[in-house]
């Protein structure tokens, strides 16, 4: 008899992996080895039920996913959009609900509806291009930074930003505001093609399992 291959999952460190976690384990997926904080470990294993689990940085779940190095992957929908991997998105898991926005101070707002060349400063170069320039039709000249984004207008270095929005809180606290909604966020899982089709079966039915507790 052949034996059962593993599936595997890529799950973005943090808050998002202990929530995926947490919901898997609603629906009898568990790993112990998971739960050992003080663990150097990199692949976690579920022997009994054929699953491996690792974390790793957001943007690189979706690789990990595109290539087959993970079967399954569990990461934000802004992760999604900005690396554009080839992967089927399957489901929206419904928390790590937030907003992808341009924002800016108020004055600002002028700017984006007359269509002028503006400055734009973000983490996500991509989701901000397909928005300028594909929805919106406005040539703008796209500034990536790695850090603290809010400070882009506030030194001047750009007119506004594209960034997630949950509260808002920092924003008002730096005399900025939300000027546009680009789109919904949260947390989507994600599956390999091949493995759609290899394990069908498997993969459909942690897909069903997680859609009757959502």
């Amino acid at each position: 008899m052949e034996e059962m291959r593993y599936i595997t999952f890529a799950l973005g460190k943090g808050r998002l992996a202990y929530k995926t976690l947490e919901l898997l384990e609603q629906i009898g997926i568990y790993c112990e080895e998971m739960k050992d904080k003080d663990s150097r470990k990199l692949i976690f294993v579920n022997e009994e039920l054929k699953l491996k689990f690792f974390l790793s940085k957001g943007p690189d779940v979706p690789t990990y996913v595109e290539y087959g190095a993970a079967d399954i992957g569990v990461v934000g929908k802004d992760t999604i959009l900005e690396e554009n991997r080839s992967a089927y998105e399957v489901l929206d898991l419904g928390f790590g609900k937030c907003r992808m926005c341009v924002c800016g101070p108020k004055s600002a707002k002028e700017l984006l509806q007359h269509h002028e060349m503006i400055r734009v400063a973000t983490k996500y170069p991509k989701i901000a291009k397909d928005y300028f320039y594909n929805e919106k039709h406005q040539t703008v000249d796209i500034i990536k930074l790695n850090g603290s984004v809010e400070l882009g207008p506030i030194v001047g270095l750009a007119d506004v930003i594209v960034d997630i929005v949950e509260t808002g809180s920092t924003l008002r606290e730096n005399g900025l505001e939300v000027l546009e909604e680009i789109c919904p966020i949260s947390a989507r899982m994600i599956v390999n093609q091949v493995s759609m089709k290899m394990e069908f079966e498997r993969i459909k039915k942690i897909i069903q399992d997680l859609q009757k507790l959502i």
